[in-house]
């Protein structure tokens, strides 16, 4: 699972997953052990009975409500010291209860165990518990998958509140089945079926109230039936309870529509002309920046009223890659070898992105981290990505594949997801690529190779090493394909020797001499064979 607030992700490159913090830490937990201190304070657990001026009868709702001091102390808690958390879901409500109270009400369940969701998640979809629930009704991974819910790399469904609420309704229906009773079907929604049988066993009772008086149910576990309680009240009479002027959210609307396996969230905004935080949003449960590779198609969620556009409009969008920065300032211990794993570089990509031959590393130091990101360019009616480039400054390299190569060379070597190179070169099935094929590949205006290509344009990489490319800001690091700005050094190039070649013909080639050619290459004789790669170094 990924964690919460551990900052950005980092794909292979150096690219930054450019995505929403997925996980928020549920609000109140971060205050939790003052809250159960304070509880248990208050003493021995009421038996439930109705008490004070209040009675049962004047709150109209269809789950058991009783008054005593546990109650009390979450009204009180709700209304001081919590009151910001709670007027937040409050106003969070709006969004989910509608449908949430729909679905209990076809299943025949009470509709104000929509407030369970309340104070489990404050009715917030990316919430995440320390221990490990998530979602609208924090499950755990195992329960929520026991009820239905896909869990794994690519999708966590616990996110998804309409498939989340379905299947908390399927728990909790199947609870009060085996207890017969809601305060211990709900306890049990907290601490396990197994954990309340226990309880009922050992002390003899199937009153909530009066197992609640032993310690043998956690604190956390036996709070959850009276702020539950206290939930409904003012939930139900907010006003009454001093919450007034609340802005209730309205509730979400969208259209669907089938997307093929991996298709790019960014690309399904662009199409739509909304942001990807929008389609993030509306598809809370994809955990990546696509839709997963299977199903063959899957059903996303985009704004209400854009379906039209997003159909005409996905045939016409054209992926390219760009390179952009970001800023890690140098903590006390930091080396180059942990930055370059914490952003997934090589060295020689760092170094050349600051500028620099080399890094004395000193604590406060600003250094320039490069990722590239996949921006999507949609096209007129009968316009061509070589001419919207023309333009914008974005350059296209013509790669002809060399026999043996595959596209995960050469997407690794230009540092470019597979999928971009199919869509740009409208390759439907890898295995039809065969040798001789000239693919095309676009670059934004801050991306240069080099170390990939000679001054003539004949394609000249090593293979045996795992390519550059040199990340640079057009205003402030002008790199080009010809020259290595950062260190005054001799471009490198590399030449496999062809048949009938002579290192003379290859000398006058490059316009450089034989006996610099054996010195780079550690040459003993004038003799070379076909297939050997000779370094070439110019400038």
């Amino acid at each position: 699972m990924l964690k919460p607030d551990e900052g950005d992700t980092y794909l292979e490159g150096g690219e930054l997953l450019e995505e929403y913090n997925p996980y928020v830490l549920v609000e109140p937990e971060q205050e939790i052990e003052d809250e159960l201190a304070a509880l248990e304070r208050i003493g021995p657990w009421d038996s439930g009975e109705t008490t004070g001026s209040e009675k049962t009868a004047e709150t109209v709702s269809d789950f058991p409500i009783v008054h005593n001091k546990q109650v009390e102390f979450y009204l009180d808690l709700f209304q001081n010291r919590q009151r910001a958390h709670f007027r937040r879901w409050l106003a969070r409500s709006g969004t989910y209860l509608p449908y949430i109270q729909a679905e209990l009400k076809k299943a025949g369940l009470p509709v104000d165990l929509a407030y369970l969701a309340m104070i489990e998640s404050g009715f917030n979809p990316s919430a995440y518990s320390r221990a490990h629930a998530v979602g609208l009704w924090q499950f755990i991974r195992s329960t929520g998958r026991n009820h239905g819910l896909r869990i794994d790399y690519w999708i966590d469904e616990r996110r998804n509140p309409e498939k989340a609420t379905k299947a908390a309704i399927s728990y909790l229906s199947s609870l009060y089945d085996e207890f017969g009773d809601w305060y211990l079907a709900v306890a049990a929604y907290n601490a396990g079926e197994g954990k309340i049988e226990k309880a009922i066993r050992r002390f003899k009772t199937r009153n909530f109230w009066k197992l609640a008086r032993h310690r043998y149910l956690r604190l956390e576990t036996k709070r959850y039936v009276p702020k539950l309680i206290a939930a409904i009240l003012i939930a139900r009479n907010p006003e009454k309870y001093g919450f007034t002027d609340i802005d209730y959210h309205k509730p979400v609307q969208y259209d669907h529509i089938e997307v093929p396996a991996r298709t790019p969230l960014a690309a399904v905004a662009a199409a739509a002309g909304t942001s990807l935080k929008t389609i993030r949003m509306l598809n809370s449960e994809l955990r990546r920046g696509t839709t997963p590779p299977k199903p063959a198609r899957f059903d996303l969620r985009i704004p209400a009223g854009t379906y039209q556009t997003v159909a005409a409009n996905l045939s016409r969008l054209h992926p390219v890659v760009t390179i952009r920065y970001r800023t890690h300032t140098v903590r006390k211990g930091d080396t180059l070898s942990r930055i370059c794993r914490k952003y997934k570089l090589n060295k020689t990509t760092l170094l050349k992105a600051n500028n620099v031959r080399s890094l004395a590393l000193k604590p406060g130091q600003r250094l320039r981290i490069p990722y590239q990101t996949t921006t999507y360019v949609l096209l007129g009616e009968g316009e061509t990505i070589d001419s919207r480039l023309a333009d914008s400054g974005q350059q296209m390299i013509l790669h002809r594949l060399q026999r043996g190569e595959t596209l995960s060379e050469l997407a690794a070597r230009y540092h470019v997801p597979v999928r971009v190179l199919m869509e740009w070169n409208n390759i439907r099935n890898v295995r039809k690529i065969r040798a001789g094929d000239q693919l095309a590949i676009y670059l934004g205006p801050t991306a240069s190779p080099t170390g990939q290509y000679s001054r003539n344009g004949e394609s000249v990489a090593d293979k045996s090493k795992k390519p550059i490319i040199i990340l640079a800001d057009t205003k402030k690091l002008p790199v080009s394909a010809n020259e290595d700005s950062t260190s005054g050094q001799p471009i490198i190039s590399y030449y496999k020797v062809k048949s009938g070649d002579s290192l003379w013909t290859i000398a006058r080639k490059f316009q450089v001499s034989t006996r610099e050619i054996r010195k780079w290459n550690n040459l003993r004789s004038n003799k070379i064979h076909p297939g050997k790669q000779l370094v070439i170094k110019k400038g």
